[in-house]
C-alpha cells in the first residue's frame, strides 16, 4: 500500500456515508472520493462535503488488497478503491440524494451501525 492512501493525521478526518472512505474534509474539497464522486459530487464543493462525509466514524480498517480481504467482503467494500475505511459512520446521506441513487438503481445500505441491536 502506497503512503498516499494512509492519513497523516488523525484529526480532521471524516468518512463518506456512502462508502465510508476516509479522508481529510481537504481532500475530499480538492479530490473528492475515490468511489462516489459521479453519485455525490463532493469536489469542489464544501456544502456537499459535510452532508455527505461525518467526522463521527468508528474504526479504521487500511484495506491494500481488497479482492483478496474477507474484511473487505464482511464490510461491503471489496469491489471499491483501495485506503482507509470507517467500520461504521454516524449518519444518513441526504434524502435527495438517497432519491437519485434509488432512480439510477443504485441501493443504499446506511453506514451507520449505531442504531442496529
Amino acid at each position: 500500500m502506497s503512503l498516499e492512501y494512509i492519513p497523516k493525521d488523525l484529526r480532521g478526518l471524516r468518512a463518506c456515508k456512502l462508502c465510508s472512505m476516509i479522508k481529510t474534509s481537504d481532500e475530499f474539497y480538492r479530490n473528492g472520493c475515490d468511489n462516489c464522486e459521479r453519485h455525490l459530487r463532493v469536489k469542489g464543493n464544501k456544502d456537499a462535503v459535510q452532508e455527505c462525509t461525518s467526522s463521527n466514524f468508528d474504526g479504521i480498517i487500511a484495506m491494500m488488497a481488497p479482492e483478496d480481504s474477507w474484511v473487505a467482503r464482511w464490510q461491503r467494500i471489496d469491489k471499491l478503491a483501495k485506503g482507509c475505511y470507517a467500520i461504521s459512520v454516524s449518519g444518513e446521506l441526504p434524502q435527495d440524494i438517497i432519491d437519485s441513487l434509488q432512480d439510477k438503481g443504485i441501493p443504499y445500505r446506511s453506514r451507520d451501525t449505531s442504531s442496529r441491536s
